[in-house]
């Protein structure tokens, strides 16, 4: 017997099935959006499934690849007694766009086999008992592939023959074999099936990855120091030079903010001031020339065949590059002259420029999305894909949040259907709704508010969130700064607060990323209060000496080189949605780990910056793939510095900032 969901032609409203199966998950806006995951990544799904009386239900999770196959489905297992909530684990594991479904149906076989454990050795009922069980695996028999079918055929026989004795048939219906084809090939009455779900499956690199931001301007920058004469700005093809120290340290992708040419009308000088000098270069983001716009490469740079051996190079060294998309003009873009269309025109005659009142941006026109929609959308689509013809698979979207969403959805649909590998990045620090959003309608990664959370309270509340519900359709990418935010927390606490910071980005996320700079622990705010930089890198040449850094031990790269290792040696690092918090009966301490399969990282952090703490940590050792004996050693390997302890579920930690500020622990002696 079958029970089929559908829709009432009356209301529209789907119809309730058979067994009603409720409350699906992963699914995003209703399944308007798709849910997200990437080739490779386990995905549990589940669904509140029930019937009537006390018969004993079965479910399972059914894929269907993007060229429409569906495939076995996996087995649901109940989570939590009595909740009715059921799920499974799933894996896709190509790029594409996949769906799912929920089926639940009657389990008849399980009914009895629940039935007959009771009644049997009571004396109950007993030829009755097993004459039923006889039918219903003849039923299963009959259903299962040749090679399946002897051992459910023989087991119906020894059910129905009274000369076996009642003990061996009960246990014959236990044998395992008979377990691992109903597993397979369960027999299902009354079966209801929910409607397909949409999944969006992305390359690995959407969810994992650790990004370097920086200017190739200030890279093979030379500065007089009597300024005698201007500054000489870095080109493509000193910045070069940079890149295998960056992927030394184990980075994954290069972030470049704009390269294009810059405006000279109403030009920032240092420290974003109104009076810009005859050797100020300007803010990278006031984008157009008149030798061009979104299209074009900073003549200071090079040209697009320097950006080419920018990017090969970069490849040869295992980094991709992501290119900043900053939708906005400089006064002097080509634009402005050939599309007034695209701006918006004040009363004055003027064109408007960028406002965040008080604050004025008078180098920046923002665009106008309603003047010209169609005209607009096809041009930034033809800037997009022409960056993408010169090597550009990632793009970091400046302040996406201030242009239409249908846009987005839009244009990001646009680019999946013909380079489906191709990440957006949202830099969206802006309102829930619309950060949320951003990410349902199609961008790959997301900013995030951890900057801002530095508390154990605040991070525990944040990371559950981002590694819960909203790991359906928003991946984080977990800044520890960029050019526009050094966090108070970065200004006041020294150089444990940026490895402390450095720590809980690599190992809670698994993608974050530095601003250049940060190694060097560079946490000099413009003025007391503000989270700008003195000296700002946006309106200046900030050629840095990495060497002498190096050589005087005053980098932090031998840490974040270590973090990188890390997550690249242990799957768990690379993962979301497996992140659990322990308890810890200090307010100061975080304790957190990570676990796929068999490999678990488990991490605790004083996040004082200035000051020793000490604690017990009290482990959930189910959450670790650990049985739940209290007493019970376990050696876990500290990968900060090789130190060997022994911890049980209860463990004494002491952590000195200013000497370690963290644990970061595997089970086992091994080093990654």
């Amino acid at each position: 017997m079958h029970g089929e969901s559908g829709t009432s032609s009356e209301t529209g409203i789907p119809r309730l099935g058979r067994i009603p199966i409720l409350d699906v998950a992963p699914v995003v806006g209703c399944g308007r959006w798709p849910a997200k995951a990437v080739v490779g990544e386990s995905v549990e799904v589940s669904a509140t499934v029930f019937r009537e009386g006390h018969e004993r239900l079965g479910a399972a999770v059914v894929l269907r690849t993007p060229s429409g196959e569906p495939l076995p489905g996996s087995r649901m297992s109940e989570v939590g007694a009595g909740l009715d909530r059921w799920s499974a684990r799933v894996t896709p594991t190509e790029m594409g766009s996949w769906s799912f479904r929920v089926e639940a149906w009657g389990d008849p076989i399980a009914h009895w086999w629940h039935d007959a454990q009771i009644k049997v050795p009571r004396g109950l009922d007993v030829e009755l008992m097993f004459a039923e069980g006889a039918a219903l695996f003849t039923r299963a028999a009959e259903a299962v592939p040749g090679k399946d079918r002897p051992t459910l055929d023989r087991l119906a026989r020894r059910l129905a023959d009274e000369t076996v004795p009642v003990t061996d048939r009960l246990q014959a219906a236990a044998d395992p074999d008979v377990a691992n084809v109903l597993e397979r090939h369960p027999l299902r009455d009354l079966l209801t099936v929910s409607d397909w779900y949409p999944l969006a499956v992305h390359r690995q690199r959407a969810l994992y990855g650790a990004w370097y931001e920086f200017f190739p301007r200030s890279e093979g920058a030379i500065i007089d120091p009597l300024g005698r004469r201007g500054p000489t700005s870095g080109t493509f093809r000193t910045a070069m030079k940079r890149l295998p120290a960056i992927a030394d340290m184990g980075f994954d992708v290069v972030y470049l903010p704009p390269v294009h040419p810059t405006g000279a009308t109403h030009r920032k000088g240092r420290n974003n001031t109104l009076d810009a000098g005859p050797y100020d270069p300007g803010t990278p983001w006031a984008i157009g020339s008149p030798e061009g716009g979104h299209d074009a490469v900073h003549p200071d740079l090079g040209t697009l065949d320097d950006f080419d051996a920018f990017v090969s190079h970069a490849a040869d060294h295992g980094l991709e590059v992501a290119l900043d998309l900053a939708l906005q003009c400089s006064p002097d873009h080509p634009w402005v002259r050939e599309h007034p269309e695209w701006f918006t025109v004040r009363a004055d005659g003027t064109i408007a420029h960028a406002e965040n009142p008080p604050k004025k941006y008078q180098d920046i026109y923002p665009l106008n999305f309603d003047h010209d929609p169609d005209g607009l959308y096809a041009e930034v689509r033809r800037v997009i894909r022409q960056w993408m013809d010169h090597g550009v698979r990632i793009f970091r979207v400046d302040n996406p949040h201030t242009k239409p969403v249908a846009f987005w959805e839009r244009l990001l649909a646009d680019i999946a259907t013909t380079d489906p590998d191709v990440i957006f990045l949202a830099e969206a620090f802006t309102r829930p709704a619309m950060m949320h959003t951003l990410a349902k309608i199609g961008f790959h990664q997301s900013y995030t508010y951890f900057t801002w959370r530095n508390t154990a309270d605040e991070l525990r509340e944040y990371f559950t969130e981002l590694a819960g519900p909203a790991a359906a359709y928003m991946r984080p990418n977990c800044f520890t700064n960029t050019p526009d935010i050094l966090s108070e927390y970065l200004q006041h606490g020294g150089r444990p607060a940026f490895e402390i910071r450095a720590i809980l980005a690599a190992l809670l996320s698994p993608t974050w990323g530095v601003y250049t700079g940060y190694e060097l622990c560079e946490n000099t705010p413009v003025r007391p209060g503000s989270e700008e930089y003195r000296d700002s890198e946006k309106y200046e040449y900030r050629p840095r000496d990495w060497d002498s850094h190096a050589r005087a031990g005053t980098t932090l790269a031998p840490l974040l080189t270590r973090l990188n290792t890390l997550r690249n040696t242990h799957p768990a690092l690379q993962q979301l949605r497996d992140l659990h918090f322990h308890h810890v009966d200090q307010p100061e301490l975080l304790a957190f780990s990570k676990r796929h399969l068999d490999d678990v990282v488990l991490t605790v952090v004083n996040l004082n910056p200035h000051q020793a703490r000490e604690a017990t940590v009290h482990l959930d050792l189910p959450a670790l793939g650990l049985p739940d004996d209290p007493h019970r050693p376990y050696t876990v390997t500290d990968h900060l510095d090789g130190a060997v302890y022994t911890w049980t579920r209860a463990n004494y930690v002491r952590l000195d900032p200013h000497i370690k500020p963290a644990h970061i622990l595997t089970f086992g002696n091994g080093e990654p």
